[in-house]
C-alpha cells in the first residue's frame, strides 16, 4: 500500500482551499451607507421621493422602537394593585410594537433604504423622552407611554399626507393601516386607565337644598 505523502496540497475546488475553519474577526467597507437609497429599483418612484419616505420612516422607526422598549420597562416595573392587569397589557401592545418595528424596517429597505437598527443610535434619533432608569407610579408610566403615542400619531398623519402628496401609494398605507391605527387603538386603553372613577362606591350626586 502506498504511503500517504504528507507534503501533498489539500483537494481545491474553484473557491480554493476547503476548511471547517471559521473565518473570524473579519471586516469590510460598507456596502450602503446610511441614509442612502440603492439606484434603478422597479419601483415607479424616483429617488428623491424614495429619499425623503426613507429618511421620515426612519424617524418613525426610531420613535417606535422607544415605544417598544419604554412597554417592556413598564411590563418589568409596573407595581401596585393593579400589577397584574397592567403587566399583560403592557407586554400586549410591547408584542405588537414590535411587528409595527418590522414592518417599518422592512418597508425601507424595500425603498432602497437602511433602516437604523443600534440601541445608541435610536437613542440619538428619537423624539421620545428618556425615562429614568428606575420605577416610577402607575400614572406616570401611562403618561410616559401616552405622551410617547402622541408623537408618533402626530407624525403618522403628517407622513400620510406627504407621501400622499408623493405618490407613495404603499408608504401611506403602511403608515395609516400598520401603524396609526395601531398606536390609536393602544392610546386608547392606556388613557381609560387615567380615568378617575369610584372602584366600589358609586358618588352620589349632592342634593340641592330646596327653597
Amino acid at each position: 500500500m502506498a504511503k500517504k505523502d504528507r507534503n501533498a496540497k489539500a483537494p481545491t475546488t474553484e473557491r480554493g482551499n476547503l476548511s471547517a475553519q471559521p473565518r473570524l474577526h473579519q471586516s469590510a467597507p460598507e456596502i450602503q451607507a446610511y441614509g442612502t437609497v440603492s439606484h434603478m429599483l422597479p419601483l415607479d418612484l424616483e429617488e428623491p421621493v424614495r429619499l425623503e419616505m426613507t429618511e421620515q420612516l426612519n424617524l418613525l422607526l426610531a420613535d417606535t422602537m422607544t415605544l417598544r422598549d419604554l412597554y417592556k420597562k413598564s411590563h418589568w416595573q409596573v407595581a401596585g394593585p393593579t400589577f397584574y392587569q397592567l403587566h399583560l397589557l403592557f407586554d400586549k401592545h410591547y408584542g405588537e410594537q414590535s411587528e409595527i418595528v418590522d414592518t417599518i424596517a422592512e418597508r425601507i429597505q424595500l425603498l432602497g433604504g437602511v433602516s437604523i437598527a443600534m440601541a445608541a443610535d435610536v437613542a440619538e434619533t428619537t423624539r421620545i423622552a428618556r425615562p429614568p432608569r428606575g420605577r416610577e407610579e402607575v400614572p406616570v408610566q401611562i403618561s410616559r407611554l401616552l405622551d410617547a403615542h402622541q408623537i408618533i400619531i402626530g407624525h403618522c398623519r403628517e407622513l400620510a399626507e406627504l407621501s400622499t402628496k408623493l405618490g407613495d401609494a404603499g408608504t401611506n398605507d403602511l403608515v395609516v393601516s400598520d401603524v396609526l391605527r395601531a398606536n390609536e387603538l393602544q392610546q386608547w386603553f392606556l388613557s381609560e386607565h387615567l380615568v378617575d372613577a369610584p372602584l366600589v362606591h358609586a358618588e352620589q350626586p349632592q342634593l340641592r337644598n330646596a327653597g
